[in-house]
């Protein structure tokens, strides 16, 4: 419980940063048992090494002077979520549409395919079957309610 007392208030002084900063976002914020907060922040046309020290900076020195740790008994990470990390903001999916992604839903099946179009309630992804003369596109309309995860894919 105390954990969530913590992540709203180091969330309302991630807000406060990043209110000067309309491109940039907040994803999440975890908390370990070691005090280890780690922040991961997002923006529309992605967001750079430098800017994540600078909110990384500030953000500390923030947490220092709010004593939310008394012994300063902590350690902060900011940075982006990575390929390694689902989207779960709608403004996550929308920056990524037209990049290849693997949708895991919640009965256990996967789609892959190109993102094209992120509304409200879902998403489409287009599906490459078949090679060569035999290709054939399939488009999949997926709700947000049926779907799981949603990962970044790299494509060579």
């Amino acid at each position: 419980m105390a954990n969530e007392v913590q992540i709203q208030a180091i969330e309302q002084m991630v807000t406060q940063l990043l209110a000067e900063d309309p491109d940039c976002f907040l994803v999440e914020i975890r908390i370990k048992p070691t005090n280890n907060v780690k922040v991961f922040l997002d923006a529309d046309s992605g967001i750079s090494i430098a800017k994540c020290v600078t909110y990384n900076r500030a953000l500390y020195k923030m947490m220092e002077e709010s004593a939310l740790y008394p012994d300063g008994d902590f350690s902060l990470e900011v940075s982006s979520p990575g390929l390694s990390e689902p989207l779960k903001l709608l403004r996550q999916y929308r920056k990524n549409i037209g990049r290849h992604v693997e949708v895991v839903l919640k009965d256990g099946t996967q789609k892959e395919g190109k993102l094209t179009e992120v509304t409200e309630e879902g998403i489409v992804v287009e599906e490459e079957k078949g090679k060569n003369k035999k290709k054939e596109v399939v488009s999949h309309a997926l709700l947000f309610e049926h779907i799981k995860q949603t990962k970044i894919q790299i494509v060579f």
